[in-house]
């Protein structure tokens, strides 16, 4: 009598394991999405001095095509999502189930290397450029990489030489298109001017140490469209809870300018370092400030920096939104 060999738990399981994992990374990238285009900030504990998930959100890397890199990522997931459950839908004995299964098997195996490309290019920006913890981003990359081996071991491949061949050609495509994508980002810090007539962008890389009393030089000026939301937020008691030597918040003070700043330095700075200018740690304790800098805004905190257009949209500012810089 011959015993039909059982068939490997993996091979069972692999489906129904790849679609859970794309489906708690469509959560996550809807999430991160959702944030993103309604200006609001994701939730992530950040430490004083460390950059945090907020950070690497308002990052030139955090956008791609004018859109979210995060609903990109929710796109992906959904596919992965659907190849993983698609034959499943079939009943065993249908008679397309067995092409839908091979056709979809090599769009996951695919659709995982491209994406594990991908989150590897991030972990590099994240660790090198952007320099930030971001919890996010590290559960996306381990997400795309534990599908990528579910896809390899979820079934019996005919030609290993051929998973090889695709992962090759895959793998340079999605690289040199990364590459691409981003070689307009200059990963210097320093400050880089978009198309002429539109904002200027604004990134700092300090060179030299803060000065307590006021930390670095801003060295932008203001329009009128930012001198008018400093006096909105003066008027609504808006507060920024600030580090001196902290370069986050000098490029919150680089995207107000100088002249708008004096007001938000004047009538809205909680100063937070001990050794800092009009020092009240009291107050940053009290406020429970995890890191730098922090808005409060009509009862609302929002950490990290913010874009102008942010803070005009959370604290319902309707005057003029012709500011001169974004991060």
């Amino acid at each position: 009598m011959i015993r039909r060999r059982s068939t490997p738990w993996i091979h069972k399981w692999s489906r129904p394991l790849i679609a859970a994992i794309a489906g708690l990374g469509a959560l996550t990238t809807g999430y991160l999405t959702f944030e993103k285009l309604t200006g609001g900030s994701a939730a992530c504990t950040a430490q004083a001095g460390v950059k945090g998930c907020n950070d690497v959100l308002s990052s030139p890397w955090a956008t791609v095509f004018g859109q979210p890199l995060a609903l990109f990522g929710l796109l992906a997931y959904l596919s992965m999502l659907i190849f993983a459950l698609a034959p499943l839908v079939l009943k065993p004995g249908d008679n397309n189930r067995k092409q839908i299964e091979n056709w979809t098997w090599w769009l996951l195996l695919v659709g995982a290397i491209a994406m594990s490309i991908f989150s590897s290019y991030l972990m590099y920006v994240l660790a090198t450029q952007i320099k930030a913890i971001c919890p996010y981003c590290i559960g996306s990359a381990i997400f795309s990489l534990s599908m990528l081996v579910l896809t390899i071991l979820g079934r019996t491949w005919e030609d290993v030489g051929q998973i090889f061949f695709t992962a090759l050609i895959v793998g340079m495509v999605t690289l040199i298109g990364t590459l691409g994508i981003y070689s307009g980002i200059n990963p210097s810090g320093d400050t880089v001017t978009s198309t002429p007539g539109k904002p200027v962008q604004i990134s700092f890389t300090p060179k030299v140490n803060p000065n307590p009393a006021f930390g670095w030089e801003i060295t932008t000026t203001s329009g009128e469209a930012e001198i008018a939301l400093a006096n909105h937020l003066a008027k609504i008691g808006a507060k920024e809870y600030v580090a001196y030597w902290c370069p986050h918040c000098h490029e919150q003070k680089l995207l107000f300018g100088k002249e708008a700043y004096k007001i938000i330095s004047d009538s809205l700075k909680v100063e937070c370092a001990p050794d800092g200018l009009k020092s009240q740690p009291d107050k940053c304790k009290a406020a429970n400030i995890q890191g730098f800098p922090t808005w409060i805004i009509n009862g609302q905190s929002y950490s990290g920096v913010q874009n102008l257009d942010e803070l005009a949209k959370v604290s319902n500012y309707t005057g003029s939104r012709n500011f001169k810089y974004f991060k």
